[in-house]
This record gives C-alpha cells, sequence and structure tokens, in this order.
C-alpha cells in the first residue's frame, strides 16, 4: 500500500467529524471518497495531511508513519492536494505558479539566491525551462504569462493539478476536483485525470460529489456518513446500497 490510514478520528467538541477509518490505497489506485456534505470527507484529507491532528488512528505514506508530522513535511514524504475552492497564487503567472512548487528541489542556498550568484541564474533557469516543458504537457504553454487568476475556471482547475503534479508526489489528494464545473468541463476533467494516472507513477485519492466521475475513475470508493464508513467496495455495488441511498437522499431512491 503507498497509503495506508487506521483507525482514524478526529472530534470538535462534542461532534465526532472522523471515526476510526480504515482505508489501503493501492501504489497505483484511483480510488474514491463520497458521502453527503458534512461526511466528514474534507477533514480526511487535512488528516492526512497534517492541516489537523487526529485524535486516534495514523496516517502511513509507503510503511512510513506521516502521522504528525507538519504539512510541509508530509508534502516533502510525498502527498500533494488541491481543493475544492481553487487555491492559486492569483496575481502570479501561470509559469510562477509552477515554478514555486518545484522550488523545494532548488539547488541554491539562500544566500545565493540573495546574492543572485552564477548558481542561482543556472538552477532558476532550470526550473524555468522545467515549469515551462510541465505547462506545456498540461496544454497551458500559450497561457504561461497570465495572471493565473484570469484563466477560465476549467484551466485554473487544471493549473491547480498541475502544480500539485510538479512536487512530484507519490499521492496526489483531490478534493471535489469537479466542483462549479459545467458538463463539458467535467469531462474534460475526467480525460485529465485519466491522463495523470497513466503519466505519473502515484496514487490518486478522491473526494467527489459528481458520481459521473467517481463511476468512470474509481475503482472502489467508501461512503462517509456523519464520520463513519458506512459502505465500500465497487462503485456500481456501493450506490445502490440502500444504507448510501438513504444518506444522499433518506429515502429510498437511487442517489444523483
Amino acid at each position: 500500500m503507498v497509503l495506508r490510514i487506521e483507525g482514524l478520528t478526529k472530534a470538535f467538541g462534542g461532534l465526532t467529524a472522523v471515526s476510526g477509518l480504515n482505508l489501503d490505497l493501492g501504489d497505483h489506485d484511483i480510488q474514491g471518497i463520497i458521502g453527503p456534505n458534512g461526511a466528514g470527507k474534507t477533514t480526511v484529507f487535512n488528516l492526512i495531511t497534517g492541516i489537523y491532528q487526529p485524535d486516534g488512528g495514523r496516517v502511513l505514506l509507503e510503511a512510513k508513519e506521516i502521522t504528525r508530522l507538519a504539512p510541509d513535511a508530509i508534502a516533502r514524504a510525498g502527498t500533494a492536494r488541491t481543493f475544492q475552492n481553487i487555491r492559486l497564487f492569483a496575481h502570479m503567472t501561470v509559469l510562477d505558479n509552477i515554478t514555486m512548487a518545484l522550488h523545494g528541489r532548488a539547488g541554491y542556498s539562500l544566500w545565493e539566491a540573495v546574492l543572485r550568484t552564477g548558481t542561482f541564474r543556472l538552477q532558476e533557469a532550470k526550473l524555468v525551462a522545467e515549469s515551462r516543458d510541465h505547462l506545456a504537457r498540461f496544454g497551458l504553454a500559450d497561457r504561461q504569462q497570465e495572471l493565473a487568476g484570469s484563466l477560465p475556471y476549467g484551466e485554473q482547475r487544471r493549473l491547480e493539478i498541475a502544480r500539485a503534479l510538479a512536487t512530484g508526489p507519490r499521492v496526489l489528494l483531490l478534493d471535489e476536483p469537479a466542483a462549479g464545473m459545467n458538463p463539458k468541463e467535467v469531462e474534460e476533467l475526467i480525460q485529465l485525470i485519466r491522463q495523470v494516472h497513466r503519466d505519473f507513477p502515484l496514487a490518486i485519492l478522491l473526494i467527489e460529489h459528481q458520481m459521473p466521475v467517481v463511476l468512470e475513475l474509481c475503482s472502489h470508493i467508501q461512503v462517509l456518513d456523519f464520520g463513519q464508513t458506512i459502505a465500500a467496495g465497487a462503485p456500481q455495488d456501493v450506490t445502490n446500497s440502500p444504507l448510501v441511498i438513504e444518506a444522499y437522499l433518506g429515502e429510498a431512491e437511487a442517489p444523483v
């Protein structure tokens, strides 16, 4: 397993947001977490990435425990995420958004950067060249000098995913990537995630409300309701579960 979650639990006051969650994400899996609003899905991502500290349980990345590491250390260990509300550096260029993500492996010191030494200039040129190659891979080469915040919504989401991948993660966490998209943008997103899964050596865990995305991409999904797992398995089996239907609609009809 590239990512293993064992008995993860988090409470806020008297409310248990996540209760005893277990999850195994294989080396090249695409898995999904679904559930109604307030089910605890984003809390799971915040626990994995160190934004919240759990009250119980643990998280292992490639068999190494990362449960109580700081968010930056967890990112360096091999995780990257996107957010339901896109979080780009809106007033920076598209190119600079990618270059910022690559600075974690810049081969120069702080003083070399301050003094703008030859080593600094050489390494910066390499980072910019790599950033341009990365943007070309994601169909954003002709947008590199535009401000990130000026891009159409679908391209902002594409840039956010591209920036996350620039850090070289082993696990990519996508938090409702289709939020706010129209049907055409959703289909383009599905194709993008397939491309990422094909081209990069990583596993993907996604939270999503749009069932077409889940059904198209995920081999396994887990359903949360009030912080507890109420179903897990193949998408078609899980979405036909009476417990899942009740959690979404409160009655025995298929979830939408």
